[in-house]
């Protein structure tokens, strides 16, 4: 007998000491095939570090464009390339220096570029000048040999990326790009008086606009600023938790009655419960970005729309999470509001409501918060928030600082949303 338990016990250890080895086995193995089957080999050769750099770069810091149109000879300076960011004639940055048709670009560090009649140069120290002519209707490149990976040269572009900044030629125009760390004309346009000042004498100095005080005109300026758009932002951010909250509270207030259909401990028909129930399952089961393009093609693009697809989506979720809910709450109570001959309606309001308020408040608490976190992807399918400015970014490939701009609004929109339903749910459940 005793052998027997003895062979039993070390048979049931090498079994765990084979489970213990054979799970991460498996795991492994699963990795190895993950890593075949998505082609993370061919990924990490397709990687471009220098446009990712690029991309981080163009994050916290703004470029200003430096841009001869080789036809007609005209030079404009713009920040981002972008004609509301244009310096308006006769003016340029101390950096840029005109002499007839001779243009010098001082990128620092002893980065020079200069645009003559007879094409353009660039002085890299440490390696040498691209000198760069049109010839033939091909553009002739002079450069130390053989040329690095940081110079891409054709019969009609040449791109040159360094530390100090980025050139590209072409046979219509000829470009320099030099990096600054910041967002510029966050607070004012070029056009804008008070665009150079800074902050001690547009407090305390004398009026720049003779019809408004300093105040006001840096405030309407901010909020008008035609590149940055704070008021359309600040509208956008208005349109997302709008989205949120009518969604949220729409979904909560219908699902609190469907949920009393649901509960085995409310609703005595089993079928009625059974049909309440699937319903639930396929309203969940349908992702709310589905609801969402569904709902965009029979009623249009708009804030309403998302708020709709929001509504649907948590009427599912809030009716199983109530149901469940009212399925735990204590019979004793009810039983005694009972014995005093109250009605149903009367035993659900006295008797179920009370119990299950604390934890129906901090289920929509919590799905408030979420759904300002997807109304913000939602907003972007139906052009509507906070969401549509951000893609619009996005897709313009160049506005790399204004999506910074939105994600940190977003992210702060989020936390400011976290700390309301916190406080929220303190003042209204623990009565603190």
């Amino acid at each position: 007998m005793t052998a027997s338990l003895s062979q039993t016990v070390i048979r049931q250890m090498d079994r765990r000491k084979m489970l213990s080895f054979a799970l991460p086995g498996v795991i492994l193995i699963y990795l190895i095939y993950a890593a075949f089957s998505f082609d993370l080999a061919g990924l990490a050769a397709r990687a471009r570090m220098d446009n990712a750099a690029i991309l981080l770069g163009d994050f916290w810091s703004h470029k200003t464009h430096v841009t001869r149109d080789n036809r007609s000879g005209d030079l404009t300076i713009a920040i981002e390339g972008e004609s509301k960011g244009r310096y308006p004639t006769g003016t340029r940055p101390d950096w840029v220096t005109v002499d007839g048709a001779v243009t010098r670009i001082d990128l620092g560090n002893g980065h020079l570029v200069t645009y003559d009649d007879a094409g353009a140069r660039y002085v890299i120290p440490g390696y040498g000048t691209v000198d760069i002519r049109p010839e033939g209707g091909q553009l002739a490149l002079v450069a130390p040999q053989p040329l690095p990976d940081w110079i891409n040269a054709s019969e009609n572009k040449v791109s040159v990326t360094t530390d100090a900044g980025r050139f590209n030629y072409s046979r219509s125009k000829v470009e320099t790009f030099k990096y600054k760390p910041g967002w510029e004309l966050f607070f004012f346009t070029l056009d804008s008086p008070y665009y150079g000042h800074g902050p001690i004498a547009l407090l305390f100095g004398e009026r720049l606009d003779p019809e408004r005080s300093n105040i006001t005109g840096m405030a309407q300026d901010f909020w008008t600023n035609r590149m940055w758009r704070h008021g359309d932002v600040v509208w956008a951010l208005f349109e997302t938790v709008l989205m949120a909250f009518l969604g949220t509270m729409a979904g909560a207030m219908l699902a609190l009655p469907l949920g009393f259909m649901a509960a085995s401990n409310m609703m005595p028909f089993r079928a009625v419960r059974f049909a309440f129930r699937r319903l639930f399952d396929f309203i969940r089961g349908v992702d709310g970005l589905i609801w969402t393009i569904i709902l965009s093609r029979a009623f249009g693009p708009g804030p309403m729309t998302g708020a709709l697809a929001m509504f649907i989506t948590d009427t599912g979720t809030f009716g199983k999470l109530f149901s469940e809910a009212l399925e735990n709450i204590d019979d004793k109570q009810v039983e005694g509001i009972r014995s005093t001959g109250a009605s149903s309606l009367q035993r659900a309001r006295f008797g179920v409501i009370p119990q299950v308020t604390p934890v129906l408040l901090s289920q929509v608490l919590y799905m408030l918060e979420s759904n300002t976190r997807s109304a913000t992807v939602i907003g972007a399918i139906v052009g509507g928030g906070i969401g549509l400015l951000l893609t619009q970014a996005i897709q313009t490939q160049k506005d790399w600082e204004e999506v910074a701009y939105y994600i940190t609004l977003i992210v702060l929109m989020v936390m400011a949303m976290d700390s309301l339903s916190g406080w929220l749910r303190r003042k209204l459940i623990k009565g603190e």
